[in-house]
Formats: structure tokens, C-alpha cells, sequence
């Protein structure tokens, strides 16, 4: 590798909002010119909950479009559906049987997300962190950028790529670095400013989406949650 190599990726569950790129996507595009850059739509990750097969193709469609609009080059970077490498699949299944179930126990996000039905929730949901790692180690990511709440993820993915290293007695894949953004890497919802603004929230009043026209967004500021009464304050 002449330069560091960079992967991230974001699941194709609806419209990208205003969170998904301060968060994300406007700190990628000047990564193109430093790294070697993958960005992936993770489909596979989308189906960790229940998904229409055909909204989901759409809205696979529709992210590379807005990777695109937001300034992913496709001739600098590599852009694809994560289900298009099947090398993610069985990647992570090599991975699951180096990965003591321990670890996946202290993983915060599946205790947040299945929630008090812990019993009912899928095994894609529960191994997650794992395929996540997979998609990683599976490019040798020398760096991905994450926010605070994946960033426990990536260290469990340094811990799956040091255990399956020192089984093998081979330094086979590298320990990937956090890229953590200085600003805007956590923007809070607009109906609820203790959580982060998200495509998952039942309320579309809660985000603002990339494809809003100026119209909505107006709208929807006027309609958000403030910390006063008489309007929106400044500390």
C-alpha cells in the first residue's frame, strides 16, 4: 500500500440526513486524496432487522447516489453494495469461530437495540460486530472512521484481528486505527436531544434528510424541540 487504506460505510436504510453526513460523509471526501478509500453501502448490516427486499435495492441505489452527490468520487475511491463481496459473508463466519462469546457480551449497541425481547432478537443482530470486523480485516483497513457509538466496535475488531493472529503465529492482518472526526461527529435528533439523530426513528420530523427541500427543513426547524420556551437558546 502506497497510501493508509480507509473503510467505512453506511447501511442503505432510507434517506441520509443531515447526521449521516457532518458525521460522516463530508469528512470522506477529503480523505480521497490522503487514503486509499472503500466506502460501501452494508446491506448485509440493513438486514439485521426485517427489510423489504425491493425498498431495500432502492434504497441501496439511492445512498450510492448520495455517496456520489456529496462528493465520492467513484474514480478515487471504490463504491459498493457490501453483499456484492462475498468474501464479508465468509469472512465473518471464520471470524465468529475466533471470537470467544464473552466479548460479544459486552457489546453495548445489542443490549441497547433488542432491548427488553433480548430472546427474540436475530443472531445477525447479536453477531453484528463481528461481520463488521470482517468487513474491515477483510481489506487489511489500515484506518475507519467511526463515531463514539462504533467505536467499541472497532476495538473489538483489533481483538478478533489479534486473537486470529497470534493463532496462526502471523502478523496476517493489521490492527485498524480509529479515525475519529473533531467536530459534528454526533448529531442529536431535532424531537429528542438526548439521542442521535437517526433514519430509524418512527417520527420524520426527528431528522433532517439530504433530499428535504428547503421548504421542509423550515419546517421541520420550526417544529423541533428547543431548550426554551420562548425559542431556541445558545449556551
Amino acid at each position: 500500500m502506497t497510501k493508509p487504506r480507509v473503510l467505512s460505510g453506511v447501511q442503505p436504510t432510507g434517506n441520509l440526513h443531515l447526521g449521516n453526513y457532518l458525521g460522516a460523509i463530508k469528512n470522506w471526501v477529503p480523505m480521497q486524496e490522503t487514503h486509499e478509500c472503500l466506502f460501501m453501502m452494508a446491506d448485509l448490516h440493513a438486514i439485521t432487522v426485517p427489510q423489504n427486499p425491493a425498498d431495500l435495492t432502492r434504497n441501496t441505489r439511492e445512498t450510492a447516489a448520495a455517496f456520489i452527490a456529496c462528493g465520492i468520487d467513484p474514480k478515487k475511491s471504490a463504491l459498493f453494495p457490501q453483499s456484492a463481496v462475498t468474501m464479508h459473508a465468509e469472512l465473518a463466519w471464520i471470524l465468529n469461530c475466533h471470537t470467544p462469546l464473552g466479548w460479544l457480551n459486552r457489546m453495548t449497541q445489542f443490549k441497547e437495540k433488542s432491548g427488553k425481547n433480548k430472546e427474540a432478537a436475530p443472531v445477525g443482530l447479536y453477531a453484528y460486530p463481528v461481520l463488521m470486523a470482517a468487513d474491515i480485516l477483510g481489506y487489511h483497513a489500515t484506518h475507519v472512521p467511526v463515531g463514539e457509538d462504533q467505536k467499541q466496535h472497532l476495538e473489538l475488531a483489533r481483538d478478533i484481528a489479534g486473537a486470529f493472529n497470534r493463532a496462526y503465529g502471523e502478523e496476517f492482518f493489521p490492527l485498524p486505527e480509529p479515525l475519529i472526526m473533531p467536530t459534528a461527529a454526533r448529531i442529536m435528533s431535532l424531537r429528542d436531544g438526548s439521542k442521535k439523530m437517526s433514519k430509524s426513528d418512527p417520527s420524520d420530523y426527528s431528522r433532517i434528510t439530504l433530499t428535504d427541500d428547503a421548504d421542509t427543513i423550515a419546517k421541520k426547524i420550526r417544529k423541533a424541540t428547543s431548550d426554551s420556551i420562548e425559542g431556541v437558546t445558545y449556551d
